[in-house]
């Protein structure tokens, strides 16, 4: 399984951590890690010992699929050569896509340099789409077979128990994400401020997440919302957990997503969620039935949904509940059997195309 570092805190490197948790004791993996966070000679650093370690590891002949998990920009150029290298020595490759802005960088992309992309990754075996949307701009723009792209959503690891959120003395809202413009996170910001004054005193908001930190804190403080706003920066996987435990409304009004894992994580602490209607999350999210959508950048209209959970608890766990049973389907462990359905699939492709390839 090829991805992100286990130790970053994106959303490849917590699916992969789930998927060797929960994987089928069966299946044995060997994750390499083509990517981490650091200095451009760091980067390249890693993803060069990655590649020795994947020709390594094919050389000894005891790989039955190559899962690749690829995002946007150099992920692409990235995955491109893993793919190639992979090719080489005939093994069946699945890629497993997450990109938020994949379409838009690919439509930037010159006519030649779509065609390189779409001829590549149209022979590997198998493909796994996170939505609906996703599977239909695959299949249209790389010229992937249907039979050969699944739809799979991001899981969740759901928690047993859930905290009552009753008579709430202070409403408790929450973001997790990268800080910056694509997250929402500057409107968040914006719309708070726009809350009557005697929300914004009933109520508080937190947001957990690397990235643009320095930016989001001066807006903070231009609109004076330093008592009522909390800038956390990055937390780890107890501190998210605690955060969502002791929360009463997730948000996160995004502008591109692929479907992003903290949304799923919210739903499953059963907290009611205000989110966007981009990209894959309208397959999830249902307007009024297990939470609110806004649209993108429109912070009037985030401040107004706020303020209606804020005022109305009542709907508060009504869409909580929801979103709890909305994502009790998708568990971790019902995606991993799903995978392994997956896994079978590739391998019966692949043997399909060695057949073919033989009476030829």
């Amino acid at each position: 399984m090829i991805g992100d570092s286990l130790t970053q805190s994106g959303g490849i490197a917590t699916l992969q951590n789930l998927i060797l948790k929960y994987a089928s004791s069966d299946i044995q993996f060997q994750q390499i890690a083509t990517h981490d966070e650091g200095s451009v000679i760091y980067r390249a650093t890693v993803f060069i010992k990655a590649i020795g370690l994947l020709v390594w590891t094919l050389l000894r002949g005891k790989t039955d699929i190559v899962h690749i998990h690829i995002s946007d920009g150099g992920s692409i150029l990235r995955k491109l050569i893993i793919v190639l290298i992979t090719l080489m020595f005939g093994k069946p490759i699945l890629m497993h896509s997450h990109g938020s802005v994949f379409h838009i960088n690919y439509s930037k992309l010159p006519k030649w340099g779509q065609q390189i992309i779409g001829g590549i990754f149209s022979k590997t075996d198998g493909w796994i789409a996170l939505t609906s949307f996703w599977r239909d701009f695959y299949i249209t723009n790389l010229g992937l077979e249907e039979n050969r792209v699944f739809i799979l959503f991001n899981p969740t690891e759901l928690p047993m128990e859930l905290p009552p959120r009753i008579n709430s003395p202070q409403v408790k809202i929450v973001f997790l994400g990268r800080v910056g413009k694509r997250k929402g996170t500057f409107d968040l910001i914006e719309a708070f401020g726009k809350l009557p004054d005697h929300l914004k005193n009933s109520s508080k908001l937190f947001i957990a997440g690397n990235g643009e930190l320095e930016q989001a804190r001066e807006l903070v403080e231009k609109l004076n919302l330093t008592e009522q706003i909390t800038l956390l920066g990055l937390i780890g996987a107890e501190q998210r957990d605690a955060l969502l435990a002791t929360a009463d409304v997730f948000v996160l009004p995004t502008y591109n997503e692929g479907l992003p894992l903290a949304l799923m994580e919210a739903m499953g602490w059963g907290l009611p969620v205000i989110t966007t209607p981009v990209s894959g999350i309208p397959d999830i999210v249902k307007a009024g039935k297990n939470g609110l959508l806004v649209n993108p950048g429109n912070s009037q209209e985030l401040s107004e949904a706020m303020q209606l959970l804020i005022e109305n608890e009542d709907l508060r766990l009504l869409l909580g509940k929801s979103g709890r049973e909305t994502v009790a389907s998708l568990d971790v462990k019902s995606f991993c059997r799903r995978l392994n359905e997956i896994y079978d699939q590739v391998l019966e492709n692949n043997n399909s195309l060695m057949s073919l390839a033989k009476q030829k």
